[in-house]
């Protein structure tokens, strides 16, 4: 994997995360609560999983399994 690549992932990442936060603030104005929650958990869940496995390229890059070039 590249570091542009890696950093392209990062960022989108961080903008489902912001998403998320959008989805349910706004989705509360016209729905309950628990509506909110369930339109906005997809993206953080996505965001998450996204986080999660940078986190393991970065480990395996800094323990020197796979670079990241």
């Amino acid at each position: 994997m590249h570091r542009a690549r890696f950093v392209r992932l990062a960022v989108l990442a961080f903008g489902l995360g912001i998403a998320a936060f959008v989805v349910r603030g706004t989705t509360r104005l016209l729905a309950p609560y628990e509506v909110a929650v369930v339109l906005s958990a997809p993206l953080l869940f996505a965001a998450v999983t996204l986080l999660v496995g940078l986190v393991v390229i970065a480990t395996l890059d800094v323990a020197g399994i796979r670079p990241v070039e």
